[in-house]
């Protein structure tokens, strides 16, 4: 099975919260795994966001860190190309989404996903408006 993963949900990865073990298995079940080009440096901001307001040590961050550059070996990475641009436009004027959902959605589609997933409601309801089989976690 072919998965996407937006940032919110693959984050779930490294930040123990609600939908994480869903989301480890989900990662196992699938047959290739896919992230837009901004997933990492989204996650990355998150986690020194977490720094800063001193809910993750450095330690952790540094653990986490090279966990993230781990996984990401083997992934699918989808650049921002001119058909990602054209699919978010369209996705932009269709539902009401911010700019870096559209992008991940778009991505989504232009990879041929069998399936998306993300923690976002309106990035989900977007991505099964376009087609996507969808989990909300």
């Amino acid at each position: 099975m072919k998965t996407f993963f937006d940032s919110s949900a693959f984050a779930k990865r490294y930040v123990e919260e609600d939908g994480s073990q869903i989301v480890d298995d989900i990662c196992r079940e699938t047959t290739e795994l896919s992230l837009s080009v901004i997933c990492v440096p989204e996650i990355i901001s998150a986690l020194n966001r977490r720094i800063r307001e001193k809910r993750l040590s450095q330690r952790d961050y540094a653990k986490i860190k090279r966990h993230l550059s781990d996984d990401i070996r083997d992934v699918v990475i989808i650049n921002l190309v001119p058909e990602v641009i054209v699919a978010s436009t369209k996705l932009l004027e269709a539902s009401p989404l911010r700019a870096m959902d559209a992008l991940h959605v778009a991505c989504a589609v232009i990879w041929r996903a069998e399936f998306f997933v993300s923690s976002d409601k309106q990035q989900v309801a977007a991505a099964k408006k376009a087609g996507l089989k969808i989990k909300y976690v």
